[in-house]
């Protein structure tokens, strides 16, 4: 024994002292930790640049997106002054008139409404407040939002005891005002590079100094719709109902014929060429550019079924077909990873196959299913190219009323806001846009923690 210890015989014949064999051993697990520290370090590092990374990137859309919540409003005492509102009163259906010569007496009333100078009423109360300004009209109308007017206009219709009144109004400054008084536009640059004039920056500064114009939360963004005429009230109302019926129509379509495929393929469809065929075309699918269901989508459910364009309904189709393989596999993954023996367990025990899948497998992997199915949901949610394909990028001033209108979506929202000209206002609107689609997704993700943390305990 003491001379095995001492020395050993290679294959070859060679003769290797214990000595030798220890510095061998001990120079071969040196390199094995070496590696491992290494790949350890990797790792460390590799975690670190994705969290680096990430919270980069949350950094840079929460500083620039932050101040969109925030937006200038003017507060004007508005005085609804009967010489520049020439209206009678408003008709009301008298005793044995018609509905249908109210109606016409009504339509009339609201059109002499419409076509009254509120353009006007708002400069006079504007200049009640700053009685000193000798600037026109225009750059009166300049700090204060278009859209504006209609909010007066609406008022007045929907009360015409104001008039001869005066009752307060808190008016969204227009996009150019807001961009000067946040110091998101150069303020040194010369005026022929200046978006207001000179007499319109000096009465957004001194309406400012008197705290006539505030800076107030921007509840707007998430009741209105999208706006080119003015562009300081648009809001992402009608973007975020497109969404949400596009991802009501995928959880209702995805979600139930991907969960019975992948049962169906893992446990009851015979294992042929057939089915190998069609598990690596779900595999193939999964990779598929999102672009090419947007392409699929145009010429099937548009051009051949002649489903109305932009509709969330065609959009909700196209991104079930491209979430189908992503919970298919996810699934089959879950089925996959279920003992071998439970099946076994259960069969022996009388039970169908139909009853050993439905009974005993499909509720264990209830908590991957689900997993698998929010976050199928959460990709669709923030996928734009395939909706650009089927013309959701269209600009649509109504909030949908059903999936059949036409709408836009949340992801498309962005992309058309972060190529608008005024990029002074848009840059922080693009980005505030962002915040809410990530808030949404992020939330999805804590739902699909949260249930499957209460699915995993009832195990």
């Amino acid at each position: 024994m003491a001379n095995l210890d001492s020395t050993t015989t290679a294959s070859a014949g060679t003769a290797v002292t214990a000595e030798e064999r220890r510095q061998r051993v001990k120079k071969s697990l040196g390199a094995r930790h070496r590696k491992e520290r290494l790949f350890h370090g990797l790792g460390i590092t590799a975690v670190v640049l994705a969290l680096g990374f990430v919270g980069i990137l949350f950094y840079d859309v929460l500083q620039r997106g932050l101040p969109a919540f925030q937006q200038a409003q003017v507060t004007v005492d508005v005085y609804f002054d009967p010489e520049i509102i020439e209206l009678g009163e408003r008709p009301v259906q008298a005793a044995g008139q018609s509905p249908a010569d109210y109606r016409a007496a009504l339509n009339a009333w609201l059109r002499d409404a419409a076509l009254a100078n509120w353009n006007l009423v708002l400069e006079t109360s504007i200049r009640n407040i700053v009685p000193e300004f000798q600037g026109s009209a225009r750059e009166i109308a300049a700090i204060i939002d278009s859209s504006q007017r209609f909010v007066i206009r609406d008022a007045f219709t929907n009360d015409p005891s104001l008039l001869g009144q005066t009752r307060e109004f808190a008016l969204l400054a227009s996009a150019n005002a807001d961009n000067w008084l946040k110091g998101t536009i150069d303020r040194s640059l010369p005026d022929a590079r200046q978006q207001l004039s000179a007499d319109a920056r000096a009465l957004a500064d001194d309406l400012l100094e008197r705290g006539e114009i505030r800076f107030a939360f921007a509840s707007h963004l998430f009741t209105n719709v999208d706006s080119r005429s003015a562009p300081a009230s648009a809001g992402l109302a009608g973007a975020f109902m497109g969404s949400l019926y596009m991802m009501l129509i995928v959880i209702v379509l995805a979600v139930p014929i991907g969960v019975a495929s992948a049962v169906y393929l893992e446990e009851f469809a015979p294992k042929n060429r057939l089915t190998d065929v069609i598990e690596i075309t779900i595999n193939n699918l999964a990779a598929v550019p999102s672009i090419v269901f947007g392409l699929l989508g145009a010429a099937v459910f548009i051009n051949y079924f002649r489903l109305p364009l932009s509709a969330p309904l065609v959009g909700g189709l196209v991104l079930t077909l491209m979430t189908l393989p992503t919970i298919i596999i996810a699934t089959r993954s879950s089925l996959r990873a279920v003992p071998p023996s439970l099946r076994q367990a259960a069969l022996g025990l009388g039970a169908s196959r139909t009853q050993m899948v439905f009974h005993h497998v499909l509720p264990i992997t209830y908590p991957g299913i689900l997993t698998a199915a929010i976050i199928g949901v959460a990709q669709a949610l923030g996928e734009t190219a395939p909706l650009l394909l089927i013309g959701m990028n269209a600009f649509v001033a109504n909030i949908p009323s059903s999936p059949m209108d036409q709408a836009s979506a949340l992801p498309v929202q962005i992309y058309l806001w972060q190529g608008n000209e005024n990029r002074n206002f848009f840059e922080a609107r693009t980005s505030a846009a962002i915040i809410v689609l990530l808030g949404l997704m992020l939330s999805l993700n804590a739902i699909a923690i949260f249930l499957r943390s209460r699915l995993e305990k009832r195990k």
